[in-house]
């Protein structure tokens, strides 16, 4: 029961003495738990907003199979409008977000896991406010946790946008990907995607964290401001982040289309280089920083939010 007073900001103390509702209390729940749900939440939210981009950023970075203006006058921008154009000529809107189960199946578990892992982490370390360093090691080791448990996802993910294969389901992706190629053909590219998530999400963090930690407190505290500030934040730590992590994305994206072609991230490299130059790394950065920039900025103010309502900080 409720009583006026007390030390809770609203106004309202629990009243000790009269019986409580365990099945109700959000107590009951781990904090680790509450925080895969609230990153799940968040996930879901951000993936399905911005899946047009990272299927652009897919098609950009597989040329050959879609629009050579990428190329022209080594210029990005051109490519990424006219596959926009494209897609919605030929497949029309739906066509944007092609590949959309596989990205569900893949970023609302991941970015569960992420901020479940991030959280679990922090609890050990016992600190809430992280040092540079501690903000770079945290983000590494939890992304890396979830990058690993869900690579066939992501192999899949992949391939479904590029265009060069037919899949008719996820499951079916799963069996045909394993009697063609083997348990390799599942977690092929999991280097260079650890190479790109773990830098990027370590990266990021810090630039969050640090970005949050020079603003006033009274101004992150204060509801109507609150969510504009968090997510000003992800726009600041995601553009530096995805600009450092893009020449990885590449090379994921290569080893996942053309496993076959390209067994290591050095065969990749080298393709890339010889063909394109040193500007062959950076295909897809433009929708690719927007993509990773909003979704993890939506994904961080959404999250904020949620275990603040929860009473997870």
């Amino acid at each position: 029961m409720l009583q006026p007073g007390g030390a809770f900001s609203n106004g309202w103390a629990i009243d000790t003495t009269a019986p409580v509702d365990v099945n109700n209390s959000n107590d009951n729940y781990h904090p680790v738990f509450k925080a895969f749900l609230a990153g799940s939440f968040s996930g879901t939210f951000s993936t399905i907003l911005f899946q047009p981009l990272d299927l652009v950023k897919t098609r950009l970075q597989n040329p050959n199979q879609h629009v050579v203006a990428a190329t022209v006058n080594s210029r990005i921008q051109p490519g990424m409008i006219t596959i926009f154009a494209n897609i919605v000529r030929q497949e029309h809107i739906a066509g944007l977000w092609r590949g959309m189960v596989p990205s569900i199946a893949r970023c609302v578990p991941g970015v569960g896991l992420y901020f479940s892992s991030l959280h679990w982490l922090k609890s050990k370390l016992g600190k809430e406010n992280l040092g540079p360093m501690e903000a770079v090691c945290l983000g590494v080791l939890a992304r890396s946790m979830s990058g690993v448990a869900l690579i066939p996802i992501t192999v899949i993910k992949t391939r479904y946008e590029s265009g060069v294969y037919k899949y008719n389901s996820l499951s079916g992706a799963l069996k045909t990907i394993y009697k063609a190629e083997g348990i390799k053909g599942l977690v092929c590219g999991l280097g260079p995607t650890l190479a790109r998530d773990a830098p990027f999400s370590g990266l990021y963090l810090m630039f969050y964290t640090q970005t949050k930690q020079a603003l006033p407190k009274e101004w992150l505290n204060t509801p109507s401001t609150a969510s504009v500030l968090h997510f000003s934040c992800g726009v600041v730590a995601g553009i530096a982040a995805s600009l450092a992590t893009n020449p990885a994305d590449v090379l994921k994206t290569k080893m996942q289309l053309y496993p076959d072609k390209f067994p290591n991230a050095f065969s990749a490299a080298v393709y890339i280089h010889r063909t394109y130059g040193v500007q062959g790394y950076f295909k897809g950065a433009v929708p690719r920083m927007l993509r990773r920039t909003l979704m993890a900025a939506v994904a961080w103010t959404v999250f904020e939010e949620i275990t603040r309502s929860i009473g997870l900080k």
